[in-house]
């Protein structure tokens, strides 16, 4: 009934989280399994997941393509494909369940306004049609519910924030006329315009050159130490890691094989995926040849997994 409804929006309403310390669980994920309906069969993505987000910590999940890092991360925002769903587990956050949010209008009080994403090609983010000041208004109007004038300084606030210059002039730009490390910024004030808890960074620095690269990991620990958000961040690339996180999950065919600190998984690795992980970097070192030692076989089919380790 349309009461029962009611009410079960109301148990379900999100707790502040002012009072947690730095250091304290935000997110906490038990047991968490992941299916998709493939071909009338049931393919396990994520496979008993247990995982804890902290407060102000900045978490490397890394993996090959096809280990589930994406899907892992979609869980927290509603955002896995019409095929999938949360098939085990829970998801504690701010006093709820998230696996218990069916309705998209559950997903709008947390998806950009207390757990936002940043993805890896910004103009699958960025409408073409659409000039950048109104992309992040927009956000701000309906999250945060600020009039058009009050939005309008905040969104020319935040591309300052986050290096545009000249933010009051290229607020009426179109996202072809910034360059791709620009949007990128862009992309980030849009993310941090409710100043969420947790942000998703799903290899936000692939598709950028080195030098820009650099100016957008120290973008993030800037954000991270000044509005001290917990930060999730999805990559392939270790040296990413070293520079950036604190912490580190390993994952393979929708599993864990390893986490730790960065020191830990750098140093002394105890899973041989790991150790394969650290053997496969090439090493730049001039006027020396080693050779690579990759990792045999591919990703298992989940549709099949093998038995066994």
């Amino acid at each position: 009934s349309a009461a029962s409804d009611v009410y079960k929006r109301q148990a379900m309403k999100l707790e502040s989280n002012s009072h947690l310390k730095n250091g304290d669980v935000i997110i906490s994920m038990k047991n968490i399994e992941v299916q998709f309906e493939v071909r009338k069969r049931f393919l396990t993505a994520i496979r008993n997941i247990s995982l804890d987000i902290k407060k102000n910590e900045i978490l490397a999940i890394v993996g090959e393509s096809g280990s589930g890092k994406s899907v892992l991360t979609k869980c927290l925002i509603g955002m896995l494909d019409d095929n999938g769903h949360v098939s085990n587990g829970h998801i504690y956050y701010s006093g709820v369940d998230l696996t218990k949010y069916k309705a998209n209008e559950d997903w709008m009080n947390i998806r950009g306004k207390r757990i936002a994403t940043i993805f890896q090609d910004p103009m699958t983010s960025l409408n073409p049609l659409r000039r950048i000041g109104s992309q992040i208004t927009e956000v701000i109007r309906l999250h945060r519910g600020v009039d058009k004038e009050t939005a309008r300084k905040e969104a020319i606030l935040l591309l300052e924030r986050v290096g545009i210059s000249n933010a009051e002039q290229r607020f009426r730009d179109y996202p072809f006329q910034y360059s791709g490390g620009m949007r990128q910024r862009v992309v980030i004030a849009i993310a941090l315009a409710c100043r969420p808890d947790v942000l998703i960074c799903d290899e936000p620095t692939t598709a950028l050159d080195v030098t820009i690269q650099a100016q957008i990991l120290n973008l993030l620990k800037g954000i991270q130490k000044e509005l001290h958000t917990s930060i999730i961040f999805i990559t392939h690339d270790l040296g990413v890691i070293a520079e950036l996180c604190e912490d580190v999950v390993v994952m393979y065919g929708g599993m864990i094989m390893e986490k730790g600190s960065v020191n830990d998984i750098f140093y002394n690795p105890q899973h041989p995926y790991t150790k394969g992980l650290h053997q496969s970097i090439p090493k730049d070192i001039v006027g020396q040849k080693e050779r690579l030692v990759p990792i045999d076989g591919s990703p298992p089919d989940l549709l099949s997994p093998p038995q066994g380790c």
